[in-house]
């Protein structure tokens, strides 16, 4: 009896939130274009004409303006890419029986079993045009043996390609390619494996593994295992299914909305710093109420993905007012995220959220140090005069340490 084959689809909608732009704003199709904030913000995505000035994601966007003065700098639809990223995902659901929303704009698809019914490689390809039919947008597919290769095999197929490594093609694909193309290698473990002579992909199937060990670690294993063509099917299918909430029973139960707003504020914050603790965006916020006589109500609503205390206290603050029935006494609070995905580049999309991101980290990181209950209390009462001034403040301290 053969061995089961299995095959992995990855698929990438190329420079999303360019490509969003574009699709809502035409004139500016076969233009440099800058997803991103202006002045003090970072290149959240460029578009293929901009990369030609050497301009790419993560650059801040005073250089990207430095490199290319006609850049056009824009976030006009920066409420669609939930909107978008949620429509292709909503096709895919359709379509697949296992799949993994890996980030806002990159999906795993287990297709293994598919090609008694349909044939793997048409599938995806029929699938791949039935996204870019049906929203206008471009994305790249890759398909092979496992999720490392097909990732690969994705970027190779950019822009707004296919490409399919057939099962034994594996190293023939891999092996010329150099070894930071293999995700996870970063330029310091790239420059680490180069100092022992190890460039290629093919140079690292060469290399005992109890060599690569010494140099990179446990990881040596992986990789070399990598090398020679072999890597994870798995499919974390539970992605949408997964959530973080917090709750609190009162002692007493209680009516006043002071008492309520100020909880509230104290479970969303403690739910953002769990999420952000797991590096994770949520995309839909939940509140539930349960009264003195255990009726108990919850309302949700999708949101943009975020991770940003502030946004969520809004939305947090915006379901309860819609949900609490004034004057019945409460005796359970809950706040919980759900649809989460990681946090990527996305989050430096805006002048503002790369730094709003960075302080609330550095909060949390302050947190772990004196505790939880103190600083939330400063923070608390400072920011009842200058929330900004008061956490750069800890920043710039965090950053001198």
């Amino acid at each position: 009896m053969s061995a089961l084959k299995h095959h992995i689809a990855h698929f990438d909608l190329d420079s999303f939130f360019v490509s969003v732009e574009i699709k809502n704003n035409p004139a500016l199709k076969g233009k440099p274009v800058a997803v991103g904030g202006f002045e003090r913000g970072v290149v959240a995505a460029c578009s293929y004409e901009a990369r030609k000035f050497g301009i790419h994601s993560a650059m801040p966007m005073k250089k990207a303006l430095q490199l290319c003065p006609q850049l056009i700098v824009t976030n006009a639809s920066r409420h669609q890419y939930s909107k978008y990223s949620r429509w292709v995902t909503d096709i895919i659901a359709s379509k697949v029986p296992l799949f993994e929303k890996a980030s806002i704009d990159e999906f795993y698809i287990d297709l293994t079993g598919m090609d008694k019914f349909f044939g793997v490689s048409k599938y995806a390809q029929e699938l791949r045009t039935i996204i870019k039919e049906e929203t206008g947008l471009p994305i790249s597919c890759g398909l092979s043996s496992a999720r490392f290769i097909s990732k690969i095999a994705t970027n190779e197929a950019k822009p707004n390609g296919f490409l399919e490594i057939p099962h034994g093609k594996e190293t023939e694909f891999l092996w010329p390619m150099p070894v930071e193309k293999i995700n996870g290698v970063g330029k310091q473990t790239e420059l680490l494996l180069k100092s022992y002579g190890i460039y290629t992909i093919k140079d690292l199937a060469h290399t005992p593994v109890e060599h690569l060990e010494k140099i990179v670690g446990k990881w040596g294993t992986s990789l070399w295992h990598k090398a020679h063509g072999r890597g994870s099917t798995e499919i974390a299918t539970d992605w949408e299914q997964k959530s973080m909430s917090h709750e609190n029973t009162f002692d007493t139960d209680i009516v006043n909305i002071e008492e309520l707003n100020k909880e509230l504020i104290r479970l969303t914050e403690k739910t953002a710093y769990s999420l952000r603790d797991d590096e994770k965006m949520t995309g839909c916020v939940t509140v539930k109420i349960r009264y003195s006589d255990f009726e108990t109500n919850s309302r949700q609503e999708t949101i943009d993905y975020t991770a940003l205390d502030d946004v969520l206290i809004a939305k947090v603050k915006d379901l309860f007012t819609k949900s609490y029935q004034q004057g019945r006494p409460v005796r359970l609070l809950g706040v919980r995220f759900s649809q989460l995905i990681p946090i990527t580049t996305q989050m430096s999309l805006f002048e503002n959220n790369v730094e709003k991101l960075q302080l609330y980290k550095a909060v949390d990181e302050i947190k772990d140090r004196f505790g939880a209950t103190l600083v939330t209390k400063a923070i608390n009462t400072a920011m009842k005069e200058n929330d900004n001034e008061f956490i750069s403040k800890y920043y710039k301290k965090k950053k001198a340490e």
